[in-house]
């Protein structure tokens, strides 16, 4: 496999507390499933290893469910649209239960010109996230409750001429915590 992000400078970005920095992570997402007939995203690494797959087992993904999986298929959240909703949001539930949702995403809905493109909410926080930027440019960058950045999307130019997406986080961040989530031997997973 060719490098995700041959020679790809490494970030500093500033960390919530105080003088630290930590590296920023870069990731690259392909729309494209890992499943035959399945319509999906994959995101690799800088290595190009696998991370998490994204994946809508249904025909029809405005109906279906949406199930974020890490790189062994474990299934991390379940994203359900809501129906009979004025506003388009989605309800995102802790691996597969479907009984009470851990955070819920609206849609910005107006005609008035604003960066925010989602809300992210938690059932203890109004906004945990707030999703700024332009679809049309292809470019976002996630906001914490506090406004700080805790992460940005943007197109990135591949090699053979196709596009993809790339996303720099400063590091990967437990759902929910301040906390960098970190496996038995120190590395992120």
């Amino acid at each position: 496999m060719a490098k995700i992000h041959p020679n790809y400078p490494v970030i500093e970005a500033p960390s919530s507390g105080g003088d630290r920095t930590e590296a920023a992570v870069a990731m690259t997402v392909w729309r494209k499933s890992l499943l035959f007939n399945c319509k999906g995203f994959t995101v690799f690494d800088a290595k190009g290893d696998l991370l998490f797959r994204v994946d809508s087992y249904s025909s029809s993904s405005r109906n279906g469910e949406i199930v974020l999986m890490d790189a062994y298929g474990k299934c991390l959240f379940t994203i359900k649209r809501k129906r009979l909703s004025i506003r388009e949001k989605w309800l995102i539930y802790n691996g597969e239960e479907a009984t009470k949702p851990q955070f819920s995403v609206k849609k910005r809905m107006g005609f008035l010109k604003s960066k925010v493109l989602a809300r992210v909410s938690s059932s203890s926080r109004r906004d945990a996230y707030t999703v700024e930027g332009s679809y049309s440019k292809n470019q976002c960058t996630i906001y914490d409750d506090r406004h700080r950045p805790v992460g940005e999307v943007e197109r990135k130019e591949a090699a053979a001429g196709g596009r993809s997406r790339r996303r720099r986080v400063p590091a990967r961040r437990a759902v929910g915590t301040g906390r960098a989530a970190r496996d038995g031997d120190g590395h992120s997973p």
